[in-house]
């Protein structure tokens, strides 16, 4: 029971932590009484170049049919994703964002009794999810912020349902290796679901392509999405590639109409934007090189990023944070993390990216 209420609630909420996402341009213009126009928001590894505009003409039209409900199948964006990946559309689940994948293969597999892999400053939901779902949660520490595939394998036992490796990794930006992943993914029990969360596969420049394996392997599970690299973050797209078997099995798992009309149609178009996608990936680069110079330069330690964030050590994180916001920036703190001394900044535009970084100068 929790205070004040009577009704007997589920014993694993009594401890499980609520995630704590990047704040809003609106709530930081609230409470600080800065004009929103003022403010930029470097938090959440959104693409600051929003949307692709045929995405958004694609919104505008579906706009007037949203009387109607949406296609349970999503059978357009089904079909033209599989031919785009070179896979078959019975490979496809969509999720209300990738975070609803990582719900689903937990209702399907967790339980009582189970527990799941991670490593050390992994994704929080991973652990969140595995809890509710009455799982526990064994942590691997990390190595140099990454991931220590060999131990995460070492450390599976019967109990184990879930092995969930991020890569690139979120917080920490670190890639593994494609032969420490295909050495995992090869020596994995076969009764371990490996999921694959590759959230900003679309930023690398030699990404280990592991669609090939999916169809052998019933346990592997690829997870991307639409909010990263393709600017949807607002309208929740994500999607998993898997084994035809376990993809009919999680689709008893999901709920009908989980991705919106708007949000089919969008994602239909934003996935022919080779020009929005390619000028995202470029400014990325060129902001990430733009920091790692810069922090050489001031003496700031630094994780080298795979994806369109870098991580900061800056002494007091909390304290930093809260000292950019008043400056209009915000970034996301890790002390949620268990890294304290860090800040996680999302790569912006130039003039975003100068701001922030003479911002953070001023501060030291």
């Amino acid at each position: 029971q929790l205070d004040g209420l009577s009704m007997q609630l589920n014993p694993q909420l009594a401890d499980l932590p609520v995630y704590q996402p990047g704040r809003s341009l609106e709530e930081v213009a609230r409470e600080l009484g800065i004009p929103l126009d003022e403010l930029i928001k470097l938090a959440s590894n959104e693409n600051q170049l929003g949307p692709s505009p045929k995405a958004i003409e694609a919104m505008q039209q579906a706009a007037s049919q949203s009387h109607f409900y949406p296609d349970g199948n999503a059978f357009y964006l089904r079909n033209r994703l599989a031919e785009k990946l070179e896979v078959e559309p019975s490979n496809l689940i969509f999720g209300n964002g990738s975070n609803e994948i990582i719900e689903f293969v937990a209702h399907a597999l967790l339980g009582t009794g189970t527990n799941i892999v991670v490593s050390q400053y992994c994704f929080a939901i991973y652990p969140i999810v595995a809890h509710l779902a009455g799982a526990s949660c064994i942590i691997i520490p990390a190595k140099n912020h990454g991931h220590d595939l060999a131990a995460m394998l070492e450390a599976i036992t019967p109990d184990t349902r879930i092995v969930f490796v991020a890569n690139p990794n979120n917080p920490t930006g670190t890639l593994a290796s494609k032969n420490e992943v295909m050495s995992l993914i090869e020596n994995l029990p076969d009764q371990v679901l490996i999921v694959m969360d590759e959230a900003y596969f679309e930023f690398l420049d030699d990404p280990a392509n592991m669609l090939p394996l999916i169809n052998t392997k019933p346990n592997l599970l690829l997870m991307r999405t639409f909010s990263k690299i393709y600017g949807l973050a607002g309208l929740r797209v994500g999607y998993g590639i898997g084994h035809p078997g376990f993809v009919a099995a999680l689709e008893k798992v999901r709920q009908p109409f989980n991705l919106n009309a708007m949000a089919q149609a969008a994602a239909l178009a934003a996935l022919d934007d080779d020009e929005h996608l390619q000028q995202t990936r470029k400014i990325n680069k060129a902001g990430l090189k733009f920091f790692e110079s810069a922090f050489e330069s001031l003496g700031i330690n630094y994780v080298r990023s795979h994806a369109n964030f870098i991580l900061a050590k800056v002494g007091n994180g909390q304290q930093t944070f809260l000292d950019l916001q008043k400056k209009g920036i915000i970034t996301r703190p890790m002390v949620g993390y268990q890294l304290p001394e860090w800040i996680r900044i999302s790569i912006g535009t130039t003039e975003q990216n100068d701001r922030c970084l003479n911002a953070l100068t001023e501060l030291r």
